[in-house]
Formats: structure tokens, sequence, C-alpha cells
């Protein structure tokens, strides 16, 4: 709504102050010699409301996408304490800078956002190979964080022109996991290795689907030997939970307890070395193609395998939604289809 205010100056000349308030933005003031003027703007800038159409004030009209990005990292991302992604996500913000940071936030549009999307798309990775779909997401989604705070927040722009631009397809994700020869194989290999950090955590890995950065950081707080409980608090989705220990791998840490340091409350004392470890175990065990987060692969497998929903293998992986787990949907449905034919066996027996 605008407001106007009769003035007289000194010189004893009218003047008419307009002050219009766009929601969530600051005053819009402007000084006309006639009302008539002051009028044709105050419903030229209501009209511009009531269609959605920002108009920015002269400051707003300097600030650039550097100073979002600026301030975005400054401020922003050290507040996303569950942030494990955060060295990733500044850097992702740094490479929109150095291709659009000179311009002002008032006049960047979809277009330009898009056109730095299709330049993504021709960047390659360290190994030389194009970045996928996901990664190209990643960087769009941290423009778009930015944009975010810059309308919500501190009131810099009206809109985020980043949610009208088209995202890239991502696979469906890779799902590979141990058979059972090269469990076995992988098992003998980890309990012999040097290393006695690497046989646990390969298990605690297969039992209960734990990420690497969570087993390797475990303190000894955290692991309930009585009730066979480790708690999660910091993990990567940024809420807590508790996963269960099966008897196998409780029975181990409770040897390994007997042993451990006091003065020092990790579980594993030197996880530095561990990928090097790992890799020597693999070779040992004449394993190709597999990294150690597939073994969180393995245990959903496993688990779905053994009559787990999906919804209960989101529970125990910890992940919000079904979305991450439907990759193991064919393998719940095959559980299902020999619970039903065992059914029909026991009720209606051969003929």
């Amino acid at each position: 709504m605008a407001t106007i205010r009769k003035r007289e100056g000194r010189d004893g000349k009218t003047s008419y102050q307009v002050q219009v308030r766009l929601r969530g933005e600051s005053a819009r003031t402007r000084t006309f010699k006639r009302l008539t003027d002051a009028k044709a703007w105050a419903r030229d800038i209501e009209s511009k409301m009531s269609g959605g159409e920002y108009v920015p004030t002269t400051k707003e009209r300097r600030r650039t996408l550097g100073d979002l990005v600026d301030k975005y990292i400054r401020e922003a991302i050290p507040k996303k304490v569950h942030n494990k992604d955060q060295r990733n996500l500044a850097t992702r913000l740094e490479w929109w800078k150095e291709q659009i940071g000179h311009r002002y936030l008032a006049e960047i549009r979809p277009s330009d956002i898009a056109e730095c999307r299709d330049k993504l798309e021709a960047k390659t990775n360290r190994y030389g190979k194009h970045l996928s779909g996901a990664t190209i997401n990643r960087y769009l989604a941290a423009i778009g964080a930015a944009y975010k705070h810059a309308v919500k927040e501190w009131h810099w722009v009206e809109s985020s022109p980043v949610g009208n631009v088209a995202r890239r397809g991502e696979s469906a994700g890779r799902t590979r996991f141990l058979d059972d020869d090269e469990r076995k194989r992988l098992m003998a290999g980890a309990k012999t290795h040097d290393n006695p950090d690497i046989y646990p955590a390969v298990l605690l890995a297969i039992t209960t689907g734990m990420r690497k950065g969570e087993i390797l950081s475990l303190r000894w707080p955290q692991i309930d030997l009585k009730r066979s409980l480790v708690q999660l608090v910091d993990t990567k989705n940024g809420e807590a939970r508790t996963v269960p220990v099966p008897k196998i791998a409780a029975d181990l840490l409770t040897e390994r307890g007997k042993v451990r340091s006091l003065t020092d409350d990790r579980l594993f004392t030197d996880p530095r070395d561990f990928d090097r470890c790992w890799r020597e175990t693999l070779a040992a065990a004449e394993i190709a193609d597999f990294r150690f987060h597939d073994l969180r692969h393995t245990a959903a497998s496993y688990l779905a395998m053994h009559g787990a929903t999906l919804a209960e293998l989101a529970e125990v992986l910890g992940h919000k939604t079904l979305q991450m787990v439907k990759r193991y949907s064919h393998l719940t449905e095959q559980h299902k289809r020999s619970l039903v034919d065992r059914m029909a066996a026991g009720v209606f027996g051969d003929g």
C-alpha cells in the first residue's frame, strides 16, 4: 500500500513523498513535485507488486552473486553443524562465483543459471570423466541454497532463478554387494591382516550397515554392550539413530573392550592408515571393483533377502525416505514371492 505525504520546503515550494512497501523488502521512496506524478508512480509500483515483479532498490542493484556467495560461505555454512559436505559446498559455490560472480543479483535470470549448468556438463573431474547428473545437480543445489537465504533471510532478491532450471537425470546408484564366496574370502583376509582394525570394521559394516565414517569415528561411550546397541549422534543426515549390533559383532566388541586404552576412548585408535590396509585386504581376497561403502549395500541386500521391508531398511540404514532403498525392492519382492509360495504349499500341498 502506498503512502503519500505532502511537504513544504523552506522556500515555500510543495512536494509529495511517496512510500511503497513490498512484502519482505525495504520501503521504496520517491519524491515528486506534482501530486499526479506521485500517484502515477505509486500505481505503477503497486501494479508490479500485484504482478509479482521485483523492483530492486539502488543498493540491491549493486549486490552481486559474488557478494551472495561470500556472505553465505561466511555466515550460513558454519551454522550447518550437521552438514558433512561443508567443504564441497563451499567449493561448488566458489565455482559459481568464478562463472558469474560479477553479475548483479537483480539481473541474473534462469537462462544464466542454465548456461552455467551446461558448462558443468562439459566439465571433467580429476579422472578425465564428465560430471555425472548427480554431481551437476549438487552444484545447482548449492547455489539454490544460497539464493534461498538471499530471498527468505536477507531479503536481497524477490525470488530465485534456480528453481526454474531443469535438473539433470541421475542414475539409480551403484548396488554392488558380496556374494557368499566373496564374503568368506574377505572376512578371512580381514581377520589375518596385520592391522587389527580391519576385521572389526568390516564385520560392523556388513552386520549393521553403518557408513565408514560412522564406524571409524566410534567411541566407547557410544557402545552399549549390555543391550548390544550403538548410538550414532553426528550422522550424515544430521539425525541421531540407534543401531542394533548382532551377537557376532557384539562379542567381538566385548573382547576388544577388555584391552582398550584407559586414556583414549576411540574404538579405532589410528584410522589414518585404514584405506591402504583395506586395499591390501581386497587384493589378498582377490575381490575386484569393490569399495568399503559397498559393504553397506551388502548389509542392506542381506537384510532384504532375509525379509526386511523397504521401511525397515530405511530405518536401519538411517534414510529419511524410501527413495534411497528402492534399489533393493527386487530383493524384498523375491522374499515375498518365496513367502507366498511356502504358504500356498503348506495350505494346498502338492495337489
